[in-house]
């Protein structure tokens, strides 16, 4: 079956290698499991792949207290009670109170949409093969009313992970893997003229020095992401701040670090620098 193929979008700038992985994954109909560090554009990913592809995009926020079940429906007996006790609506009616989560709704769906489960993670270990049963059948019941549903389309699922714990190798063998390596500069001052289409060179080639400067300081916790960087320009521009201060300061530093020991760290750095 013929498709059209994901290259990026004006906004969202893709290796090769990554849209290589997405159109696989798309013709496979197999859930696309993306790693990478904060930063490095894996959310936003499900969201470049349906404006490329005209699909609209469901999410699914994963917590510790995720269950597959959930994502297909949840039969709300608090609003039915409720009803029950003020008497203003008709409880016999079990379907007004069955509502469909992510899952369920990109089956149920006329059209073939994008399903983001983000940060799968964060769930039990049970969670993800779990979730590989409903992908494998399609198919699901509403217990309460007895009614099937099968979906129509096979939803383009797209999901991220942080490596926080492993995940089963069943699970694994069924999707298509990739890994979103942090962009180099070259990438990376593509994606800073995205945002910035008016920066002046000078100005891109001092922030990414000091940029991947302070990513390199090796007692950093947290580094700076694509995000952060993206921000600092915009406030280096707010604030006037010529190419040249960059030389020797790095101003707004509470933008690009969010955690105060690694501001000290780079505090430290800096005055070392200069000394």
């Amino acid at each position: 079956m013929a498709f059209s193929k994901f290259t990026g979008t004006d906004n969202y700038l893709v290796s090769p290698e990554l849209g290589d992985s997405v159109n696989v994954a798309v013709a496979l109909e197999r859930p696309l499991l993306i790693r990478g560090e904060p930063g490095t554009g894996k959310t936003v990913l499900a969201e470049a792949i349906g404006e490329s592809l005209v699909m609209e995009v469901l999410t699914w926020n994963i917590k510790s207290t995720s269950k597959a079940q959930e994502g297909l429906y949840v039969y709300d007996t608090v609003e039915r009670l409720n009803d029950a006790r003020f008497g203003d609506r008709d409880i016999s009616d079990v379907r007004r109170y069955i509502k469909y989560g992510p899952l369920g709704r990109s089956f149920l769906s006329q059209e073939r949409v994008v399903l983001l489960i983000d940060e799968i993670d964060k769930a039990d270990l049970e969670f993800p093969n779990d979730l590989l049963h409903e992908l494998d059948q399609m198919s699901f019941t509403v217990h309460e009313t007895g009614e099937s549903h099968t979906a129509r389309q096979r939803p383009v699922v797209v999901i991220t992970s942080n490596n926080e714990k492993e995940l089963p190798d069943a699970f694994l063998r069924r999707c298509v893997f990739h890994y979103i390596a942090f962009p180099g500069r070259e990438l990376m001052e593509e994606i800073v003229r995205v945002h910035h289409p008016t920066i002046e060179e000078e100005m891109v080639r001092q922030v990414l020095l000091r940029f991947y400067w302070l990513r390199d300081l090796p007692q950093l916790r947290k580094r700076p992401s694509t995000s952060e960087l993206i921000d600092w320009i915009a406030a280096l521009v707010r604030g006037g701040i010529e190419p040249e201060t960059l030389v020797t300061e790095i101003p707004f530093l509470g933008v690009l670090l969010k955690r105060e020991r690694d501001i000290e760290v780079a505090e430290r750095a800096i005055a070392g620098r200069a000394n």
